[in-house]
């Protein structure tokens, strides 16, 4: 069958290329993709300015899905999913992997997700929102510092603030809710408690509808644990990124505290979908504090995340297409999940400047050779296919590429991952060394 997968960065490239394993697919269309995608096994890409069949007023997507005769539709991004296109794709009798409009709010609005967690009794730091911008700032001069400043909307990786003084937390309100730094994302803010512990990402499988409900099927299945690393510099120091590099699984994670995380934020939270009545049909992101206290919920995605789906992917050992069509039938609960033992580790290559201003159109050249003896896969995010049109790309983003590699052992895996990513060089090339190393992690001490 035909499949068409939404969305153009890394994280499209690797459901694409899992995607594309499964013997009943036969061609993958991807809505832009990018130059990994383009060169891509059994995948095409497809712009929709490029097609004179998109009539006015129809939804391009559901468009260019009809036109490839694609039975299934797999969204990456949130935008598209905020904005509803799964809805669009079931009313016109493709069925889609990713959350109805309803469901995904949970990460297009902040308010609405804290609210959820208090709800349904997900562990979650305290919080309060402010609509108003000298309420939000008397109430952090009463709380004090260190204080968390969220902006209520998508703000594309830029809507949060972790303030180590009083002064900082204000000046991140004045930003989004004063000068507009975030647009209409920051009209509302949600203040947080500071959390002290490490940060993990827990993606997850979801098949809930109020029909899977009554039946009993309705179930939320984690993948392996793993742990992006935000910061731009080595030791996690530096200015916020969408992502330097992801590790798959983590040796600090012991069984007991994914234990704990399923009984106080997991099972929590499909209840409260269950009791939400949504029509949640995809992937979900847990961003987690590991604290002294236990397992605290800092945010929910209503996708797989990036860069941890470069390295948590490679490691499935099942059909991706197969779980994927399990999601959306209501067999999620009874599929078997079975997993590589070993790591994957996947640095990620960046332009010079970011996550500041950065060029684009650097030419990048990969030594083949030296990527074949590493056994690693690149996964593109931003870049587009070359001049010549044979293999080559050109830059077009702040985060360029990932660099994934497998081993029985963590420290196999990450050398095999910088063996890889020595492969490939671009002008201002910059990535980070220590990925997945101690010292590296993301952790809530300032």
């Amino acid at each position: 069958m035909n499949i068409i997968v939404v969305g153009g960065g890394g994280r499209e490239h690797t459901i694409c290329w899992k995607i594309a394993q499964s013997s009943v697919v036969d061609k993958v269309v991807v809505v832009p993709g990018n130059g990994g995608t383009a060169y891509e096994s059994k995948c095409v890409n497809v712009n929709p300015k490029d097609c004179d069949y998109i009539k006015e007023g129809e939804n391009p997507y559901v468009a260019i899905a009809k036109h490839e005769n694609c039975r299934m539709a797999v969204i990456g991004p949130e935008d598209p999913l905020a904005e509803g296109i799964a809805d669009e794709f079931w009313k016109a009798d493709i069925p889609c992997v990713g959350p109805k409009k309803a469901g995904a709010q949970l990460e297009a609005s902040k308010d609405l997700s804290k609210k959820f967690m208090k709800e349904y009794g997900v562990a979650c730091p305290a919080s309060e929102t402010f609509t108003n911008k000298n309420e939000a700032c008397e109430y952090i001069k009463k709380h004090g510092a260190p204080i968390v400043v969220k902006a209520d909307g998508l703000a594309a990786g830029k809507g949060v603030v972790v303030a180590a003084t009083v002064d900082e937390a204000l000046a991140a309100v004045e930003d989004m809710m004063g000068n507009g730094k975030v647009g209409d994302a920051g009209k509302k803010l949600v203040i947080e408690d500071y959390l002290e512990g490490v940060e993990i990402s827990v993606l997850a499988a979801v098949s809930v509808t109020p029909e899977f409900a009554v039946s009993g099927s309705a179930t939320i299945v984690p993948f392996l644990p793993a742990r992006d690393h935000k910061r731009l510099m080595d030791g996690a120091k530096g200015p916020n990124t969408g992502g330097m590099g992801a590790v798959c699984p983590l040796e600090d994670v012991t069984e007991k505290m994914m234990a704990q995380f399923d009984k106080d934020i997991l099972q929590p939270t499909l209840n409260g979908l269950i009791k939400e009545k949504f029509d949640y049909r995809g992937f979900i992101f847990f961003g987690v504090m590991l604290t002294k206290q236990g397992p605290k919920l800092l945010e929910y995605n209503v996708r797989l995340g990036d860069p941890e789906t470069q390295a948590v992917l490679p490691l499935m050992d099942f059909d991706f297409t197969a779980m994927c069509t399990a999601i959306l039938n209501g067999n999620l609960k009874s599929f078997d999940m079975k997993w590589k033992p070993g790591f994957q580790v996947a640095p990620v290559v960046v332009s010079g400047g970011y996550p500041a201003a950065y060029e684009k159109g650097k030419e990048i050249t990969i030594n083949n050779a030296i990527l074949s003896e590493s056994k690693a896969k690149i996964f593109v995010a931003g870049a587009v296919p070359g001049r010549r049109g044979q293999g080559d790309m050109l830059t077009s983003g702040g985060r360029v590429l990932a660099c994934s590699a497998y081993g029985a052992t963590f420290k196999e895996a990450w050398a095999r991952a910088y063996q890889g990513i020595s492969a490939v060089k671009f002008e201002g090339a910059f990535h980070r060394k220590d990925i997945g190393l101690p010292g590296a992690a993301e952790s809530g001490k300032l």
